[in-house]
């Protein structure tokens, strides 16, 4: 299941961000960063994978707003799929947390 559209919709809200420049994932889809740091990559339309610090990891999963990373569970990584539209704009206001705190960290 997949939401059609998904990838470009987050692609263009995320070009819109201050810093944010998209680059080839090296696992297939499209790699977000700020400067060197990644935060996150979406596989075609279907799935996001995003970074957090553990603990916020922890909340995040805790609270369902995603699951455990796919392949890495133990991780900082959430896996988000895209199953309806509302996904969209659910994954989008993930990868702002992610991006608010690489910018948070990069100031300090």
């Amino acid at each position: 299941m997949s939401v059609r559209g998904a990838s470009k919709r987050i692609v263009n809200t995320l070009l819109t961000w201050q810093g944010i420049e998209t680059h080839p994932h090296r696992f297939g889809g499209t790699e977000f960063r700020i400067g060197k740091r990644e935060i996150g990559h979406i596989h075609g339309d279907s799935l996001v994978d995003i970074p957090f610090p553990k603990k916020i990891r922890d909340e995040i999963v805790a609270a369902k707003e995603a699951g455990p990373h796919h392949i890495l569970p133990e991780t900082g990584w959430v896996s988000f799929y895209l199953r309806e539209e509302a996904d969209v704009d659910r994954a989008i206001a993930l990868l702002k947390r992610s991006y608010e705190i690489a910018l948070k960290q990069k100031r300090s």
